[in-house]
């Protein structure tokens, strides 16, 4: 059934794109890196996109992220957003993102507050790896928090209605915990 799905990684110039790309090539679907400045027409066939992380800080650079409000307004799919892409989908669904003032790099607790279908079958806590300066503030509105860290609330939060995901942390880093889990967990979400 994941075999048949085609999700597009949308480039904003993070350092674990390859990663993201790989976790869902061994997970057998049809993935490909794509620029975030590909129109909504070029990306239309997906079933689902991840939003990258990038160096871009989203707080003061968000234009470095193309034409990502195009695919939030424009695509009826499941999107996840990692890291900077979280980050520019908070702020787009009108939340607040600033630097942040405990910025998290390496290994971080997440705790988990609800599973949600994205964090199906991932413990109430696990290690992440986390590379960011900014966060977001607070959940945007008609998001659910579905995790937090000790020093960032908003680690994972989700929109149902509006198949929107998004996690603070790397997913595609092996030293994530649960990461291939997540990725197959939102690729479910994917499924026509």
């Amino acid at each position: 059934m994941l075999e048949r799905l085609r999700v597009y990684v949308m480039d904003n110039g993070g350092q674990w794109t390859h990663r993201e790309w790989r976790v869902l090539r061994d997970l057998n679907v049809q993935c490909e890196i794509k620029s975030n400045e590909s129109s909504v027409d070029e990306i239309r066939d997906a079933d689902g996109l991840v939003l990258s992380g990038g160096a871009p800080s989203i707080a003061y650079e968000s234009f470095r992220l193309g034409n990502t409000s195009s695919y939030l307004e424009d695509l009826n799919i499941p999107i996840l957003g990692i890291c900077a892409g979280a980050q520019f989908m908070g702020m787009y669904y009108g939340s607040k993102v600033a630097p942040a003032e405990h910025p998290e790099f390496g290994r971080v607790e997440i705790s988990v507050s609800d599973e949600d279908s994205l964090l199906k079958g991932v413990p109430k806590k696990f290690f992440a790896w986390e590379s960011h300066n900014d966060e977001i503030k607070e959940l945007p509105p008609e998001f659910a928090l579905l995790a937090s860290s000790e020093t960032c609330k908003v680690q994972a939060m989700a929109n149902r209605d509006a198949k929107r995901y998004a996690l603070q942390f790397h997913p595609e880093v092996e030293h994530t915990q649960f990461g291939q889990k997540i990725f197959k967990n939102f690729l479910e979400l994917c499924v026509p």
